[in-house]
């Protein structure tokens, strides 16, 4: 069922909401995804659990307008649609930009009971300053085509990635214009996620692709409840590479948290 509930700031947020249970898997996209990124994981979990596919503001059928981009607004899209959903007990999961907005949003939902997060945060130290900030979001401002094209496609994909997955995630992003996808991006460089993790309660499970390597010790420093398995042989999407894999992995690290 499609819904809409209202952010901190009134944005229209739109969700999808299936399936029953006493434990709600709220899922959230990465940086211009949308809630069918998550189809097979609602096919698949909607029989055992409450299941709940959000778009952020900015992205899918979501409002776009918000004039001030910033990682507690996306955390309050997040606790918008926990709240509207009325569950009791929650798990986050958040892909990609997601993993750290995620974990704001914890601090922010009492009824959380854990967090999962894909293939993102390998390494909580790893931050930007404004100038690697500017230089990374100034090749999306000089030609926006031709970095979703050429230049991502290193940094998401593996030899494995299946084309049709290729292709569909380039046709997605190059539907967004890109002076928004910039500015919904820019929240995630912006904020030191250290200062947040410490205060994160409840346990967080990674799943991580093996095309770049975790850094547990680091994490640890930050995160006090943080543990990561691994699916091989896919890029910066398990859960469109490899579905039926990643639906196994995720089941029992579901399993874990409650």
């Amino acid at each position: 069922m499609e819904k809409y509930t209202a952010s901190s700031d009134g944005q229209k947020i739109h969700y999808k909401e299936s399936g029953n249970g006493s434990t709600t898997i709220l899922f959230v996209h990465g940086w211009l995804g949308n809630t069918e990124w998550w189809a097979a994981q609602q096919e698949n979990f909607k029989n055992k659990f409450h299941v709940i596919q959000i778009d952020l503001a900015g992205h899918g059928k979501s409002d776009a307008s918000r004039q001030d981009w910033t990682s507690a607004g996306y955390a309050d899209d997040i606790k918008a649609v926990a709240d509207a959903a009325g569950s009791q007990e929650i798990i986050l999961v958040g892909h990609s930009m997601s993993g750290a907005y995620v974990l704001e949003a914890s601090l922010k939902i009492p009824q959380v009971k854990g967090l999962i997060l894909i293939d993102t945060l390998k390494n909580l130290d790893e931050t930007f300053t404004e100038e690697q900030t500017e230089e990374v979001l100034s090749l999306y401002k000089s030609d926006f085509k031709h970095t979703v094209e050429h230049l991502l496609p290193q940094y998401l994909f593996v030899e494995q990635t299946p084309p049709e997955v290729k292709e569909r995630l380039q046709y997605e992003f190059l539907q967004s214009e890109p002076e928004l996808a910039i500015n919904v991006l820019r929240p995630l460089y912006k904020t030191d996620f250290r200062t947040i993790a410490k205060l994160v309660q409840v346990p967080v499970i990674a799943i991580n692709s093996d095309a770049s390597p975790t850094d547990l010790e680091n994490n640890r420093k930050y995160l006090k409840n943080y543990h990561y398995v691994t699916i091989e042989g896919v890029g910066h999407y398990p859960m469109l590479e490899k579905p039926d894999e990643f639906n196994t992995i995720i089941d029992g690290v579901i399993k874990k948290l409650i």
